[in-house]
Protein backbone atom coordinates (compact mmCIF):
# COMPACT_ATOMS: atom_id res chain seq x y z
CA UNK A 1 0.00 0.00 0.00
CA UNK A 2 1.53 3.42 -1.18
CA UNK A 3 2.07 6.16 1.46
CA UNK A 4 0.51 9.49 1.25
CA UNK A 5 2.73 11.84 -0.94
CA UNK A 6 3.34 14.01 2.14
CA UNK A 7 4.34 11.45 4.27
CA UNK A 8 7.20 10.20 1.30
CA UNK A 9 8.35 13.41 0.63
CA UNK A 10 9.58 13.46 4.38
CA UNK A 11 12.86 12.40 5.44
CA UNK A 12 15.39 12.32 8.25
CA UNK A 13 16.54 15.85 7.94
CA UNK A 14 13.64 17.11 7.75
CA UNK A 15 13.55 18.50 4.10
CA UNK A 16 9.86 18.74 2.59
CA UNK A 17 8.30 21.80 0.45
CA UNK A 18 7.05 24.95 1.55
CA UNK A 19 3.60 23.69 1.32
CA UNK A 20 4.28 21.26 3.67
CA UNK A 21 6.27 23.08 5.78
CA UNK A 22 2.95 25.44 6.15
CA UNK A 23 0.81 22.58 6.22
CA UNK A 24 2.95 21.50 9.20
CA UNK A 25 2.37 25.06 10.86
CA UNK A 26 -1.20 25.40 10.76
CA UNK A 27 -1.09 21.96 12.73
CA UNK A 28 1.19 23.02 15.50
CA UNK A 29 -0.67 26.25 15.78
CA UNK A 30 -4.13 24.60 15.76
CA UNK A 31 -2.54 21.92 18.68
CA UNK A 32 -2.01 25.24 20.90
CA UNK A 33 -4.78 26.89 20.45
CA UNK A 34 -7.04 23.77 21.07
CA UNK A 35 -4.84 23.40 24.09
CA UNK A 36 -5.48 26.97 25.50
CA UNK A 37 -9.34 26.81 24.89
CA UNK A 38 -9.16 23.88 27.00
CA UNK A 39 -7.57 25.24 29.80
CA UNK A 40 -9.56 28.06 29.44
CA UNK A 41 -12.74 25.95 29.83
CA UNK A 42 -11.00 24.34 33.03
CA UNK A 43 -10.01 28.04 34.48
CA UNK A 44 -13.83 29.05 33.65
CA UNK A 45 -14.68 26.74 36.40
CA UNK A 46 -12.37 28.42 39.06
CA UNK A 47 -12.16 31.71 37.74
CA UNK A 48 -13.27 33.20 41.35
CA UNK A 49 -10.44 31.48 43.06
CA UNK A 50 -8.11 33.06 40.15
CA UNK A 51 -8.90 36.26 40.77
CA UNK A 52 -9.23 36.32 44.29
CA UNK A 53 -5.68 35.22 44.29
CA UNK A 54 -4.73 38.12 41.53
CA UNK A 55 -6.03 40.53 43.28
CA UNK A 56 -4.64 39.98 46.79
CA UNK A 57 -1.46 41.70 46.25
CA UNK A 58 -3.13 44.92 44.88
CA UNK A 59 -5.37 45.21 47.49
CA UNK A 60 -3.05 44.82 50.29
CA UNK A 61 -0.74 47.13 49.13
CA UNK A 62 -3.45 49.96 47.42
CA UNK A 63 -6.62 48.96 48.69
CA UNK A 64 -8.86 51.24 50.70
CA UNK A 65 -10.58 50.11 53.70
CA UNK A 66 -13.95 51.75 55.25
CA UNK A 67 -14.03 54.23 52.61
CA UNK A 68 -10.81 55.89 53.47
CA UNK A 69 -8.54 58.09 51.18
CA UNK A 70 -5.18 56.89 52.48
CA UNK A 71 -3.82 53.48 54.10
CA UNK A 72 -2.63 53.21 57.57
CA UNK A 73 0.81 54.20 56.51
CA UNK A 74 -0.58 57.54 55.26
CA UNK A 75 -0.14 57.16 51.33
CA UNK A 76 -2.83 57.17 48.73
CA UNK A 77 -4.58 54.44 48.33
CA UNK A 78 -7.36 53.07 45.60
CA UNK A 79 -11.04 51.34 45.40
CA UNK A 80 -11.96 48.62 42.48
CA UNK A 81 -14.88 49.41 40.33
CA UNK A 82 -16.67 47.78 37.50
CA UNK A 83 -17.81 49.83 34.42
CA UNK A 84 -21.58 49.07 32.57
CA UNK A 85 -23.51 45.50 33.37
CA UNK A 86 -21.00 43.08 31.21
CA UNK A 87 -18.03 44.19 33.10
CA UNK A 88 -18.48 41.47 35.70
CA UNK A 89 -18.58 38.84 32.59
CA UNK A 90 -15.71 40.31 30.81
CA UNK A 91 -13.12 40.05 33.63
CA UNK A 92 -14.31 36.15 34.34
CA UNK A 93 -13.10 36.12 30.73
CA UNK A 94 -10.01 37.37 31.29
CA UNK A 95 -9.46 35.81 34.28
CA UNK A 96 -9.90 32.50 32.62
CA UNK A 97 -7.74 33.24 29.41
CA UNK A 98 -5.06 34.19 31.42
CA UNK A 99 -5.07 31.63 33.17
CA UNK A 100 -5.70 29.38 30.25
CA UNK A 101 -2.80 30.34 28.65
CA UNK A 102 -0.63 29.72 31.74
CA UNK A 103 -1.71 26.46 32.36
CA UNK A 104 -1.11 25.82 28.51
CA UNK A 105 2.45 26.79 28.51
CA UNK A 106 4.14 23.21 28.17
CA UNK A 107 1.51 22.45 24.83
CA UNK A 108 2.47 25.33 23.02
CA UNK A 109 6.48 25.62 23.89
CA UNK A 110 6.42 21.89 22.95
CA UNK A 111 4.57 22.54 19.85
CA UNK A 112 7.14 25.67 19.13
CA UNK A 113 10.08 23.23 19.76
CA UNK A 114 8.62 20.50 17.23
CA UNK A 115 8.18 22.78 14.29
CA UNK A 116 12.03 23.45 14.62
CA UNK A 117 13.20 20.66 15.61
CA UNK A 118 12.87 18.70 12.40
CA UNK A 119 15.54 21.19 11.15
CA UNK A 120 18.19 19.76 13.77
CA UNK A 121 20.00 17.23 13.43
CA UNK A 122 19.09 13.40 14.89
CA UNK A 123 21.36 13.74 17.53
CA UNK A 124 19.95 17.10 18.33
CA UNK A 125 16.11 15.84 18.82
CA UNK A 126 16.53 14.56 22.08
CA UNK A 127 16.80 18.31 23.86
CA UNK A 128 12.70 18.75 23.14
CA UNK A 129 11.72 17.71 26.47
CA UNK A 130 14.83 19.82 27.55
CA UNK A 131 13.32 22.78 25.76
CA UNK A 132 9.98 22.21 27.42
CA UNK A 133 11.30 21.64 30.64
CA UNK A 134 13.70 24.82 31.11
CA UNK A 135 10.95 26.28 29.31
CA UNK A 136 8.00 25.87 31.66
CA UNK A 137 9.70 26.99 35.00
CA UNK A 138 11.09 30.11 33.16
CA UNK A 139 7.97 31.80 31.99
CA UNK A 140 6.35 30.98 35.26
CA UNK A 141 9.15 32.99 37.25
CA UNK A 142 9.29 35.84 34.38
CA UNK A 143 5.00 35.80 35.44
CA UNK A 144 5.63 35.54 39.18
CA UNK A 145 8.09 38.49 38.88
CA UNK A 146 5.22 40.55 37.28
CA UNK A 147 2.94 39.39 40.23
CA UNK A 148 5.43 40.01 42.88
CA UNK A 149 6.71 43.91 41.62
CA UNK A 150 2.82 44.89 40.92
CA UNK A 151 2.38 46.24 44.37
CA UNK A 152 5.03 48.25 44.83
CA UNK A 153 4.49 49.69 41.17
CA UNK A 154 0.93 50.57 42.35
CA UNK A 155 2.03 52.56 45.13
CA UNK A 156 4.69 54.20 43.13
CA UNK A 157 2.30 55.16 40.86
CA UNK A 158 -0.85 56.03 43.39
CA UNK A 159 1.83 58.07 45.00
CA UNK A 160 1.46 61.21 42.47
CA UNK A 161 -2.14 61.33 43.94
CA UNK A 162 -3.37 65.44 44.57
CA UNK A 163 -4.28 65.21 48.02
CA UNK A 164 -8.01 65.79 47.40
CA UNK A 165 -8.44 63.17 45.02
CA UNK A 166 -9.49 60.11 45.16
CA UNK A 167 -8.56 56.89 43.19
CA UNK A 168 -10.96 54.74 41.51
CA UNK A 169 -9.04 51.92 39.84
CA UNK A 170 -11.43 49.98 37.09
CA UNK A 171 -10.95 46.24 37.23
CA UNK A 172 -10.23 45.78 33.11
CA UNK A 173 -7.69 48.54 33.48
CA UNK A 174 -6.00 46.41 36.20
CA UNK A 175 -6.79 42.97 34.39
CA UNK A 176 -5.40 44.45 31.36
CA UNK A 177 -1.98 45.51 33.21
CA UNK A 178 -1.29 42.30 34.91
CA UNK A 179 -2.06 40.22 32.13
CA UNK A 180 0.28 41.98 29.63
CA UNK A 181 2.86 42.29 32.48
CA UNK A 182 2.61 38.63 32.96
CA UNK A 183 3.07 37.81 29.22
CA UNK A 184 5.53 40.13 28.58
CA UNK A 185 7.52 38.94 31.82
CA UNK A 186 7.11 35.55 30.63
CA UNK A 187 8.33 35.55 27.37
CA UNK A 188 11.63 37.59 28.31
CA UNK A 189 12.38 35.04 30.21
CA UNK A 190 12.29 32.60 27.41
CA UNK A 191 15.34 35.03 25.91
CA UNK A 192 18.18 31.61 26.84
CA UNK A 193 16.15 28.93 25.19
CA UNK A 194 15.36 31.43 21.89
CA UNK A 195 19.46 32.11 21.84
CA UNK A 196 20.48 28.53 22.79
CA UNK A 197 18.08 27.34 19.72
CA UNK A 198 19.82 29.78 16.94
CA UNK A 199 23.29 28.44 18.32
CA UNK A 200 21.80 24.68 18.05
CA UNK A 201 20.62 25.11 14.59
CA UNK A 202 24.21 27.04 13.51
CA UNK A 203 22.47 30.43 13.17
CA UNK A 204 24.35 31.92 16.03
CA UNK A 205 27.77 31.30 17.64
CA UNK A 206 28.77 31.86 21.01
CA UNK A 207 31.32 34.20 20.30
CA UNK A 208 29.16 36.48 18.45
CA UNK A 209 27.11 36.33 21.49
CA UNK A 210 29.43 37.30 23.51
CA UNK A 211 30.85 40.30 21.69
CA UNK A 212 27.06 41.59 22.14
CA UNK A 213 27.26 42.20 25.50
CA UNK A 214 27.32 45.72 25.65
CA UNK A 215 24.14 45.91 23.15
CA UNK A 216 22.39 43.20 24.77
CA UNK A 217 23.06 45.09 28.72
CA UNK A 218 21.60 49.05 26.94
CA UNK A 219 19.13 46.94 25.35
CA UNK A 220 17.60 44.98 28.47
CA UNK A 221 17.65 47.86 30.51
CA UNK A 222 15.70 49.74 27.53
CA UNK A 223 13.36 46.89 27.30
CA UNK A 224 12.80 46.86 31.50
CA UNK A 225 12.24 50.42 31.17
CA UNK A 226 9.28 49.76 28.89
CA UNK A 227 7.71 46.73 30.07
CA UNK A 228 7.40 47.79 33.55
CA UNK A 229 4.42 50.17 34.24
CA UNK A 230 6.10 52.47 36.66
CA UNK A 231 9.67 52.59 35.14
CA UNK A 232 10.92 53.13 38.11
CA UNK A 233 14.85 52.26 39.15
CA UNK A 234 14.28 48.98 41.25
CA UNK A 235 11.55 47.60 39.15
CA UNK A 236 13.79 48.06 36.28
CA UNK A 237 16.59 46.21 38.08
CA UNK A 238 14.15 43.31 38.97
CA UNK A 239 13.85 42.66 35.09
CA UNK A 240 16.78 43.81 33.95
CA UNK A 241 18.79 41.86 36.25
CA UNK A 242 17.67 38.39 35.73
CA UNK A 243 17.44 38.44 32.03
CA UNK A 244 21.15 39.28 31.88
CA UNK A 245 22.23 36.76 34.18
CA UNK A 246 19.75 34.53 31.60
CA UNK A 247 22.22 35.58 28.66
CA UNK A 248 25.26 35.21 29.94
CA UNK A 249 24.38 31.94 30.46
CA UNK A 250 23.14 31.46 27.38
CA UNK A 251 26.17 32.84 26.08
CA UNK A 252 28.25 29.93 28.30
CA UNK A 253 25.98 26.86 26.73
CA UNK A 254 26.36 28.42 23.35
CA UNK A 255 30.13 28.91 24.07
CA UNK A 256 30.61 24.90 25.10
CA UNK A 257 28.59 23.62 22.37
CA UNK A 258 30.49 25.45 19.65
CA UNK A 259 33.45 23.88 21.44
CA UNK A 260 31.92 20.16 21.61
CA UNK A 261 30.75 21.10 17.82
CA UNK A 262 34.31 22.06 16.88
CA UNK A 263 35.70 18.50 18.25
CA UNK A 264 34.43 16.63 15.58
CA UNK A 265 35.27 19.26 12.59
CA UNK A 266 38.25 17.78 11.40
CA UNK A 267 39.10 21.34 9.94
CA UNK A 268 38.86 22.73 12.83
CA UNK A 269 42.45 23.98 12.53
CA UNK A 270 42.23 25.59 9.57
CA UNK A 271 41.73 29.33 8.68
CA UNK A 272 38.39 30.65 7.59
CA UNK A 273 40.48 31.55 4.16
CA UNK A 274 42.47 28.05 4.10
CA UNK A 275 41.26 24.91 2.14
CA UNK A 276 40.97 21.90 3.70
CA UNK A 277 42.85 18.71 1.91
CA UNK A 278 40.89 15.99 0.11
CA UNK A 279 41.53 12.60 0.41
CA UNK A 280 41.10 11.40 -2.48
CA UNK A 281 42.51 6.98 -1.69
CA UNK A 282 40.23 4.30 -1.85
CA UNK A 283 39.97 3.60 1.65
CA UNK A 284 38.47 6.96 2.02
CA UNK A 285 36.22 7.40 -0.66
CA UNK A 286 34.67 3.81 -0.60
CA UNK A 287 37.12 2.84 -3.36
CA UNK A 288 37.07 3.78 -7.08
CA UNK A 289 35.32 1.96 -10.02
CA UNK A 290 37.62 1.83 -13.19
CA UNK A 291 36.35 3.36 -16.24
CA UNK A 292 35.57 1.29 -18.85
CA UNK A 293 37.35 2.48 -22.56
CA UNK A 294 34.73 2.70 -25.19
CA UNK A 295 34.60 -0.44 -27.42
CA UNK A 296 35.99 0.73 -31.05
CA UNK A 297 34.50 0.49 -34.77
CA UNK A 298 34.90 -1.96 -36.74
CA UNK A 299 36.70 0.15 -39.06
CA UNK A 300 38.78 1.42 -36.52
CA UNK A 301 39.79 -2.03 -35.21
CA UNK A 302 42.85 -2.08 -36.99
CA UNK A 303 44.09 1.35 -36.72
CA UNK A 304 43.37 2.36 -40.27
CA UNK A 305 41.01 5.93 -40.94
CA UNK A 306 37.18 5.37 -40.96
CA UNK A 307 36.03 4.94 -44.86
CA UNK A 308 35.96 8.60 -46.88
CA UNK A 309 33.29 9.73 -48.24
CA UNK A 310 34.47 12.77 -50.98
CA UNK A 311 37.44 13.26 -49.37
CA UNK A 312 35.61 13.63 -45.40
CA UNK A 313 35.47 10.03 -43.01
CA UNK A 314 32.66 9.11 -41.46
CA UNK A 315 32.63 11.01 -38.11
CA UNK A 316 33.09 14.92 -40.24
Amino acid sequence: MLKPARKREKNDEGRMPLVDHLRELRNRLLKSVLAIVVAVIVAAFFQKEIFEFLMRPILSSVGCVDGARVMKNGEPCADMTTNGLLSPFTIALKVALMAGVLVATPVWLYQLWAFVAPGLHRSEKRYALGFVAAGVPLFLAGAYLAYAILPQTAEIMLSFTPADAKNLLPLDDYLDLITRMVIVFGLAFELPLMLILLNMTGVLSGRRMLGWWRGMIIGLTAFAAIATPGGEPISMLLLAGPLAVLYFFAVGFSLLNDRRRGRKNPDRALSDDEASELDLTPSAIGGVEPVSTAPALPEQADGSRAHRVNGYDDIT
